[in-house]
C-alpha cells in the first residue's frame, strides 16, 4: 500500500487553491462540498468561479502566488499549468508541513484527490496512488452501479440509532448480524421504496424485542488454490461475517486481506515434520472454544475442504459437540491448476475419466490398489506428491503406466509465480530437481498433460517433453473443427 487512506474533516477549515481555470473548479467543488473555506489565488478566474465568489462560496485573491498565501491553511492544491510554479508551491507546503496536491503530478503531491462514490454519509474513495487515474475512475464507475443510493439513507439511520443499537446488542457478533439485517431486510427495502417513516418504525420495533443469547457457528470455507478471484461469493460473505478465522498454511495472504479488518486471524497450518495429529486437535479445540462463545468461526482451507482437506473429520467433531456449521465449497487445486495450465482433465480422445489421489496417507500407509491408478485412458491427479515423486512414479511404471506417459508438475497453481513443468513420467523427478520445484505442487499424469504444449496460457511453462512422444495435436484439431463449425 503506497498511500495511507485518510478521510479529512475540512468543515470550516482553510484550504488554498492556486489556479482559476476549469481544473481548479473541479477541485474547489469537492472541497466546498466538504465544508472547506476555500481561498483561490490566481491572476484571473473563470466565469464559474466569479459566480461562486459572488455567492460567497469562495474567497478570491487576484494576483501572483506568494508564500504568505499559505498562512493558516490546512491543505493546498496547485491547479495551474505552470510546472515551475507548481513545484514551488509544493516546496513551500512541504517546508510548512502542509499536505499539497499538485494536479496531474503525483511525484510532487503529498496527498491525492481520489475518485469518489458519494452516498453520504457513506463515501467510497478510490485511488491508484497516482499511477493511473483513469483506472480509478473506471473502478468508480463500476462501484456506482453496484451501490444503491439508498445505502446513504441506511447509514444515516444507523448513525442516529447507533447508541440504541449498541445498548440493545452489547455483544459484537449479534450487533454485526443486526446491521446485516438492517441493510438486507425490511428496513433497507423500505428506504429503497422511499418510506423513511416505515423504516424507522421497523428499526424501533426490532430494537424493542427481547434479544436471545448469541449462538456460535463454524463456516467451513474452501479458499481455492491461491488466486483471490477464484473465491466464491459465499466465501467472501463468510470472510466478512467472521469473528475468528482459522486459516491453513496454503491460504494466500491476498485472500486474508479480503476478510473483516477486526476479525481475529489464527494460523493453524500444518508444517512439514510436525505432529499433524496434535495440530488437528488444536484446530478442533479452537473451533469449539470460539463457537461456544457465540462467535462466527471461519475455518479457511486451501482448495476445497472435502478434497484431502480433512473437512469431513472437522464436521464430525462439530456435530459431536452440537455446534452449528455450514460448508462453502472451494475450487480444488486439481481443477484450478489444470485449467490455469491449459490441461483439460478429461478429453473425449485422451481421457474418459479422472482420479484424484494423495501421496500423503493416514499413518503413512501404502497405496494398496495400484492397478486402479494405471488406466491409460484415465487422468491421474496427485496431491502433495513432490517428496514422494520418485517412488510414486516408479510404482506407476511398475504397474503398467508407460514410462513416456506425459505428466505435468504445477507449482503455485493460479498464483502470480505459477510454473508448469511438462515432462515424461520417468523423468519427472530429474527435471523437478533441476528446476528446483517446491511445495505447493501438483502432479498430473496422462496424455492430456501434453496438451499444455498448445493450450498453456498462464505463468511460465518449462517444456521438457520430447516432441516425438507428443500425441498428435494437429490431428486433434482437425477432428474437432467440423463439430465446432456445426455448433
Amino acid at each position: 500500500m503506497q498511500l495511507f487512506p485518510l478521510f479529512a474533516d475540512l468543515q470550516g477549515r482553510a484550504v488554498v487553491v492556486v489556479g482559476g481555470g476549469e481544473i481548479a473548479e473541479r477541485k474547489i467543488h469537492l472541497l466546498t462540498s466538504a465544508g472547506a473555506n476555500v481561498t483561490v489565488v490566481a491572476k484571473a478566474i473563470s466565469p464559474t468561479l466569479q459566480d461562486w465568489e459572488a455567492q460567497n462560496r469562495i474567497w478570491v485573491r487576484l494576483g501572483a502566488f506568494q508564500e504568505s498565501d499559505l498562512d493558516g491553511a490546512w491543505l493546498v492544491v496547485a491547479a495551474t499549468d505552470n510546472i515551475q510554479l507548481n513545484t514551488a508551491i509544493a516546496a513551500h507546503a512541504t517546508s510548512r508541513k502542509l499536505f499539497a496536491n499538485v494536479v496531474d503530478n503525483a511525484s510532487l503531491s503529498s496527498f491525492q484527490v481520489p475518485a469518489i462514490v458519494d452516498r453520504s454519509p457513506l463515501v467510497v474513495a478510490i485511488s491508484s496512488s497516482g499511477a493511473a487515474p483513469m483506472v480509478a475512475r473506471r473502478v468508480r464507475a463500476q462501484i456506482e452501479t453496484m451501490v444503491d443510493h439508498s445505502i446513504g439513507a441506511i447509514a444515516e439511520l444507523a448513525q442516529r440509532y447507533r447508541g440504541h443499537i449498541k445498548e440493545a446488542l452489547p455483544l459484537l457478533g449479534p450487533r454485526r448480524a443486526f446491521y446485516d439485517w438492517l441493510i438486507d431486510g425490511p428496513v433497507g427495502k423500505a428506504l429503497k421504496a422511499q418510506q423513511p417513516k416505515q423504516a424507522q418504525s421497523l428499526l424501533e420495533d426490532a430494537l424493542g424485542q427481547k434479544q436471545t443469547p448469541p449462538k456460535g457457528e463454524v463456516i467451513l470455507v474452501g479458499a481455492g488454490p491461491g488466486d483471490p478471484g477464484l473465491l466464491t461469493l459465499h466465501a467472501l460473505r463468510a470472510l466478512n461475517q467472521a469473528d475468528v478465522i482459522l486459516y491453513d498454511r496454503l491460504v494466500d495472504p491476498a485472500i486474508l486481506e479480503l476478510a473483516r479488518r477486526d476479525a481475529t486471524q489464527i494460523h493453524v497450518g500444518k508444517e512439514v515434520g510436525e505432529n499433524h495429529h496434535a495440530t488437528q486437535q488444536r484446530i478442533h479445540h479452537l473451533m469449539l472454544e470460539h463457537a461456544k462463545q457465540g462467535q462466527t468461526v471461519v475455518r479457511l482451507k486451501g482448495g476445497d475442504a472435502f478434497i484431502f482437506g480433512r473437512g469431513g473429520e472437522e464436521l464430525q467433531f462439530l456435530r459431536q459437540h452440537s455446534i452449528a456449521y455450514q460448508v462453502v465449497p472451494g475450487i480444488t487445486a486439481a481443477l484450478a491448476c489444470a485449467a490455469y495450465s491449459g490441461i483439460p482433465l478429461t478429453h473425449r480422445q485422451y481421457a474418459q475419466s479422472v482420479q484424484f489421489v494423495t501421496a500423503h496417507r493416514k499413518d503413512d500407509t501404502d497405496i494398496a490398489e495400484w492397478a486402479g491408478l494405471c488406466d491409460n485412458s484415465q487422468t491421474l491427479v496427485v496431491y502433495m506428491g513432490l517428496k514422494q515423486l520418485t517412488s510414486f512414479n516408479q510404482m506407476l511404471i511398475a504397474h503398467g503406466r508407460a514410462a513416456n506417459t506425459p505428466c505435468a508438475i504445477i507449482e503455485n497453481g493460479s498464483r502470480p509465480n505459477q510454473r508448469t513443468l511438462l515432462t515424461r513420467l520417468d523423468q519427472a523427478q530429474h527435471y523437478a530437481s533441476q528446476y528446483t520445484f517446491s511445495s505447493p505442487s501438483l502432479l498430473i499424469v496422462g496424455p492430456v498433460a501434453a496438451l499444455a504444449k498448445q493450450l498453456h496460457w498462464y505463468g511460465e511453462i518449462i517444456d521438457e517433453y520430447p516432441d516425438a512422444d507428443t500425441p498428435s495435436l494437429s490431428q486433434l484439431n482437425v477432428e474437432l473443427l467440423p463439430e465446432l463449425s456445426a455448433a
